[in-house]
């Protein structure tokens, strides 16, 4: 009989799983170790077979804990989302719209859609911030924000929902008396060419990237905290690198920059990053949250 299941063992079990013990597990359940163990040997009974090894020094997974470890999580992310409907079915007007925006992202059109919202909802403060790469979603798991616009397919959280917004097209850019801006009219660059360069390098805050990276071809690189220093460090001629088309567009027009030689990164240098929309599943978005939601869905559409 699993009529005795219940959902805290469930997440129990998750959480010591992802913890790798049950001491790590109680500590981020705040509950006391022996409270964890027991809840996880009913749930072993109630299901009647083994979720962990415990004949090492820490507990491992069996093959069933494997398998039933996917059903848990989606159970308990399914009772998270109904939840978060409940509440926000009475729920009163917000008091803060708390916002992260990937770097990436236009941030006038973010203003256009609280505009929006300010003119149905004045009363209502806003908390913006502009984060990179794996940022956005870092804030949104840690709570810190209501809502997110993240840029690509990189990072995502089983936790997060998200909604396509818009294509944010990027694209290789370099100054027009850099070395290689020098050469926009003449041969095609190769990746070795190109690693001969220094390269204008985004640097994560968040952990999700540590060990990784993204769309760096050049051994050389100039890593920069913000996204108006890379843009400007490549305008000055000190490198190269990718920034979005809304932030270059004028100085592609007159000039300033140019774009990279070469077929390595992209037709005519530019490949497109689906932008999202993105919110905790189990926070429902308040009057205001979904008024901006709508807005920033229309304004893309249009543009």
């Amino acid at each position: 009989m699993l009529d005795a299941l219940t959902l805290d063992q469930m997440r129990t079990f998750v959480t010591v799983a992802e913890s790798g013990s049950f001491r790590a597990g109680a500590a981020r359940l705040s509950r006391v170790q022996s409270a964890v163990s027991h809840a996880i040997a009913n749930m072993e009974a109630e299901l009647g077979v083994g979720l962990f090894d415990r004949s090492g020094h820490r507990p491992v997974l069996t093959a069933e804990g494997h398998a039933l470890l996917a059903n848990a999580r989606d159970i308990l992310l399914r009772v998270d989302a109904m939840r978060a409907r409940a509440r926000g079915l009475g729920e009163g007007i917000e008091l803060e719209l708390s916002l992260v925006v990937d770097t990436l992202f236009p941030i006038e059109t973010v203003g256009l859609a609280l505009k929006e919202m300010r003119g149905a909802y004045p009363d209502v403060s806003i908390r913006l911030a502009v984060l990179p790469l794996g940022g956005p979603l870092d804030g949104l798991v840690d709570r810190r924000f209501t809502l997110g616009i993240t840029v690509g397919e990189d990072f995502r959280d089983p936790s997060i929902a998200r909604r396509a917004l818009a294509t944010v097209e990027l694209v290789a850019v370099v100054a027009a008396n850099h070395p290689l801006g020098l050469r926009a009219g003449g041969d095609v660059l190769d990746n070795a060419e190109l690693a001969d360069h220094l390269q204008i390098v985004l640097s994560d805050q968040s952990q999700r990237t540590v060990g990784r990276d993204y769309g760096v071809l050049s051994p050389q690189t100039c890593r920069v905290s913000s996204q108006d220093t890379k843009h400007a460090m490549i305008r000055s001629g000190l490198g190269w690198g990718r920034l979005p088309f809304w932030q270059v567009e004028r100085d592609l027009a007159e000039g300033r920059l140019v774009r990279m030689p070469t077929a390595a990164l992209g037709r005519n240098s530019q490949v497109g990053a689906e932008a999202y929309l993105v919110h905790r599943i189990d926070e429902p978005l308040g009057p205001a949250a979904r008024v901006f939601n709508e807005a920033l869905a229309r304004i893309c559409a249009e543009g």
